[in-house]
């Protein structure tokens, strides 16, 4: 047998586990130059491509758990080249030699046991939801079934996004329900970190769990959420209407249906989610928001819409430790401060996190807040 074969053999594995552009990388290096890590610590992302298309002989480095799947290399490749599914290919293949970090084991192997990454339990599922009085999902008198994620259910500071989503549907009119301890994690995470197989079952649960409750229309919190039940379970025969809050948001108020009246006295800037913006384009909505919010002042940061800064927290590495001084987050926060805004928002829920650890680092929690724009509408209403 030819001494090449097995090399051949590993590419097109990666071919056929979706990262079907390999071959169509010429090896130009704008991804690595594009790459955030470059600010902090290079990843070389060109490489990895080459050593993929070699077969990956030889690669035993975790830099490939480095890339947070933000999209930046994708939206500049001259190429077009699919870099982020070449990414999670990769890792599937190199996950299959045990070499996936221990970090995100230990979060894959809570959302095989109970159906999230945070090692909760599922009796605490949708639990912030009694207190509010939300009630359990029904077709015949809820419209919406309000998916919070894994987040709201087992983060204390995003039950305070939650709480204020759950206050400004109520003030339009909106109707919507949850699922309670049944729903599982949107599993957006597990798949871009390489468990396919896992990925799958746990969106094939949602979906026969949301067929069979009758829902047709989901309000999300989370871009990763969003993207998921968007882009990926339509292909497992999970076909909804899916909206992320902030364009639920932003349609109402065109509506005239919610009305904005307490002044914000606030300087706000805006921090564009990767999954939110690069990878489904929804810039214009937030800021539409922001506009129309009474007594707020917006400045936009200098990196901002397509070539926003990531937060750090994708691809996995909400999971993973990153030390001080390689944290994108840590230089979002001087950025928000150079334009003058005492309050940093964004509509992620990973962002928030990610900015709030990188505030608190920094000692800059006298200097500037970090909120979600739903909490900047809820705080709007009379």
């Amino acid at each position: 047998m030819d001494v090449a074969t097995p090399f051949i053999e590993v590419a097109n594995a990666i071919v056929e586990a979706g990262g079907k552009d390999l071959n169509l990388c010429y090896q130009c290096a704008t991804c690595t130059g594009s790459c955030p890590w470059g600010y902090v610590e290079p990843l070389n992302i060109r490489q990895l491509i080459h050593l993929a298309q070699l077969g990956l002989e030889g690669y035993e480095s975790e830099d490939l758990w480095k890339c947070t799947t933000c999209g930046t290399c994708k939206t500049r490749c001259p190429r077009g080249v699919g870099i982020i599914d070449l990414v999670r290919s990769i890792r599937m293949m190199i996950g299959e030699t045990g070499l996936i970090p221990l970090t995100l084991r230990s979060a894959l192997g809570s959302v095989r046991g109970d159906g999230n990454p945070w090692n909760g339990s599922r009796v605490e599922r949708n639990r912030w939801a009694g207190p509010l009085q939300v009630p359990i999902f029904d077709k015949a008198r809820t419209e919406y079934l309000l998916y919070g994620c894994c987040m709201a259910s087992y983060d204390v500071r995003s039950r305070k996004i939650v709480e204020a989503a759950v206050r400004v549907l109520r003030a339009a009119g909106v109707t919507f329900g949850v699922m309670g301890q049944g729903e599982e994690c949107c599993a957006e995470s597990v798949r871009k970190i390489g468990e396919e197989s896992l990925f799958e079952r746990v969106a094939g649960s949602n979906i026969e769990l949301f067929k069979a409750q009758g829902v047709e229309k989901i309000i999300v919190l989370s871009p990763h959420c969003y993207d998921a039940f968007k882009n990926d379970y339509p292909a497992l025969g999970g076909k909804f209407q899916v909206v992320h809050i902030v364009e639920k948001i932003a349609s109402l108020l065109l509506l005239d249906k919610l009305r904005l009246e307490r002044p914000v006295k606030a300087k706000v800037t805006y921090h564009d989610p990767c999954y939110l913006g690069r990878h489904n384009n929804l810039f214009d909505p937030p800021r539409m928001i922001l506009s129309k919010i009474p007594g707020l002042e917006f400045e936009e940061m200098y990196r901002a819409r397509e070539l926003s800064l990531c937060c750090g927290g994708g691809g996995g590495r909400m999971w993973m430790e990153t030390k001080f001084g390689q944290r994108f987050s840590d230089l979002r926060i001087p950025e928000a401060l150079a334009v003058g805004a005492n309050v940093l928002a964004t509509s992620c829920p990973y962002c928030v996190n990610m900015l709030q650890d990188s505030r608190l680092n920094l000692n800059k929690e006298e200097a500037i807040e970090v909120k979600d724009l739903t909490e900047l509408v809820a705080e709007s209403l009379v």
